[in-house]
């Protein structure tokens, strides 16, 4: 008989979605991740496919051998193949910090390990209060729509889909689960560490929200995430529409954006002027699509053609927005990443000329 922790996951990721292919669980030995493996174990009664799970171990604390050896030993005892690797944080987050040299080592590693094992899917356990956390942590940091909508429940992870099952799911929910099946896990002391961002906002700011201002900060949390992910979903078709009409690449380095067809898909509140000498079609001044979707545009043309982001702020996202939507014959200005960009003809040519990441 199911548990109801395990009957709910059922309905949100139903067995036979995931059955007949391989499935790789991200396990640090915490309680989210293992209530995520044991419920997932109890889920697959049948099918061709395989479970497995993935455990990285940071070397960040004395006890994460402790915490592989845990993995290991519990994926055994359910019958998981489970893959382990090594990394050393500290020693790659020199200039980017511990948290996101962490972040990224796990992402890098759950990637080449859903290519070793020819996974369809790589789950991860991020709950409803991990999602909270990262809409406050946005929000605070500053951010936009896309960032307001937090985690997504699935994106794209090179040849497999990365899940996050649990994303409506409370913490408190797996520690029950937990305790009913009386599955032990590991407590990772650096979870309370305050020089960690995410520590603060867990374990100060969002319960002193809770306390002084509203009890339900954090389902308040959750449905903003929700409505700026609708209303995200609606900006990416046009950005798509955009795309289409509006965008040439020409390689894997070099894009070109047409101004002109793209203000003239657009709204009525910017002017925009062509080059002098343009064609007869292009001299009457157009209105502009809203800033805010130009922006959205410029993103996409960025994470399309996979050129670095982490440089590229807000304060440079506004300057590219306004070359794209000023009314200057011509311009040339150098991007972070290499990135050239010139204004020319009612164009706007953008050519990378710096290969490395």
């Amino acid at each position: 008989m199911l548990h109801p922790l395990e009957t709910r996951l059922a309905e949100i990721w139903p067995p036979l979605g995931w059955a007949d292919v391989t499935v790789l669980v991200a396990v640090s030995g915490g309680g989210d991740s293992v209530a995520l493996l044991r419920a997932m174990a109890a889920l697959k009664t049948e099918g061709e496919g395989r479970l497995c799970a993935a455990h990285l171990n940071h070397h960040l604390r004395a006890g994460a051998d402790e915490d592989e050896r845990f993995v290991v030993d519990l994926c055994s005892r359910l019958g998981v193949a489970c893959e382990v690797d090594h990394v050393d944080a500290e020693r790659l987050a020199a200039g980017d910090g511990i948290e996101s040299a962490a972040r990224a080592a796990r992402y890098h590693f759950l990637e080449k390990a859903a290519g070793r094992l020819g996974a369809r899917f790589v789950a991860t356990a991020h709950t409803a209060d991990d999602q909270a956390e990262t809409i406050l942590h946005r929000i605070v940091r500053g951010t936009g729509i896309r960032g307001l909508s937090g985690m997504a429940r699935t994106r794209p992870l090179a040849d497999a889909v990365l899940i996050r099952p649990l994303l409506a799911v409370r913490r408190a929910e797996l520690a029950a689960y937990l305790d009913a099946i009386q599955q032990p896990y590991r407590h990772d002391p650096s979870n309370a560490d305050p020089r960690f961002t995410r520590n603060r906002i867990r374990h100060q700011l969002l319960p002193r929200l809770e306390r002084h201002f509203n009890a339900e900060a954090a389902e308040s949390l959750l449905r903003l995430g929700a409505l700026a992910g609708e209303a995200q979903a609606v900006i990416d078709q046009l950005v798509d529409q955009c795309f289409d009409r509006c965008v040439v690449v020409e390689g894997p380095n070099g894009v070109i954006i047409d101004l002109v067809r793209l203000a003239r898909h657009g709204g009525a509140d910017i002017p925009f002027c062509p080059a002098e000498g343009a064609e007869q079609g292009r001299q009457e001044c157009l209105p502009h699509r809203p800033r805010y979707l130009v922006r959205e545009v410029l993103l996409a043309v960025w994470r399309r053609a996979g050129w670095p982001m982490q440089s590229m702020g807000m304060l440079k996202w506004d300057e590219l927005c306004e070359l794209a939507t000023s009314a200057t014959p011509s311009a040339k200005r150098v991007f972070p990443g290499g990135v050239v960009v010139e204004i020319m003809g009612g164009e706007m040519r953008l050519t990378r000329t710096t290969a490395t990441s």
